[in-house]
């Protein structure tokens, strides 16, 4: 499976789910239990490393206001949720943290930026096609503190600087 592969996946999922993380989580798992176990290895690193990709300081600070705060687990959600976005939202963000203030044309606090069930849809599409574990992926190991330089996430004066975009649109 190719990046092109992949995102169209993640595209046509999300689509039929009408953006619902969840459903689309379902729909991703009916869809990878077409493919051979390989190509679901393959849909597992090309997630893997674009969820570890977006282990970022900047873009923490991102889903803590889009959130109105962050846990560890809430940030590991948010970057699977981004992924599923789809190609556009998750570069532009990985680029501009801010401009997911334009790349995102509604957010509901209440269904979105939570996509942990996205982040198993390979591993259970695998169980069920062979009835063994997914093996280890071979990437890098995930980094053991999020890139760049860590920030005060509970200063909202920061944060409005920081995210001028974001802030103006869902905390103002």
């Amino acid at each position: 499976m190719d990046e092109t592969e992949f995102w169209e996946l993640i595209d046509a999922t999300r689509e039929a789910a009408e953006g619902d993380p969840e459903e689309q989580a379902d729909l991703l798992v009916d869809r990878l239990l077409q493919l051979d176990p390989d190509m679901v290895l393959d849909f597992a690193r090309h997630f893997e490393a674009r969820y570890n990709r977006a282990y970022r300081w900047d873009l923490w600070g991102a889903a803590w206001i889009l959130l109105d705060g962050a846990s560890d687990d809430a940030f590991d959600y948010f970057r699977c949720w981004l992924i599923g976005q789809g190609r556009e939202v998750f570069e532009g963000a990985l680029h501009d943290p801010d401009a997911l203030a334009g790349l995102l044309e509604d957010f509901d606090e209440e269904m979105d930026g939570d996509g942990e069930e996205l982040g198993y849809a390979a591993d259970e599409a695998y169980e069920r096609l062979t009835g063994v574990v997914a093996p280890d992926l071979g990437l890098a190991p995930a980094p053991a503190e999020p890139a760049g330089t860590a920030f005060d996430f509970e200063n909202d004066g920061m944060l409005a600087e920081r995210y001028p975009v974001l802030w103006e649109r869902f905390r103002e």
